[in-house]
């Protein structure tokens, strides 16, 4: 089962830090999002040993929806 190391940060300040073991990508990020508390704007790296992390936003979707979008892309 991989394990993916991940840290909530909120501005720069990385506020928690962990490891989770799941079956897919997808499972850990829900895993994290059902123990975590996020903030609008917070960031969230998560990766495996050996490769970059990949960054995610938390925001407010439509009708308050709370999600994580990936952070750092340029718009089109």
């Amino acid at each position: 089962m991989p394990r993916f190391q991940f840290s909530l940060s909120t501005t720069n300040v990385v506020r928690e830090a962990g490891v989770v073991h799941s079956e897919s990508f997808a499972d850990a990020l829900t895993a994290i999002g059902e123990h975590l508390t996020a903030n609008e704007g917070d960031t969230l790296e998560i990766g495996v040993t050996g490769f970059p992390p990949a960054r995610y936003e938390f925001v407010r979707g439509l009708e308050g929806a709370q999600t994580w979008r990936p952070a750092g892309l340029l718009a089109a």
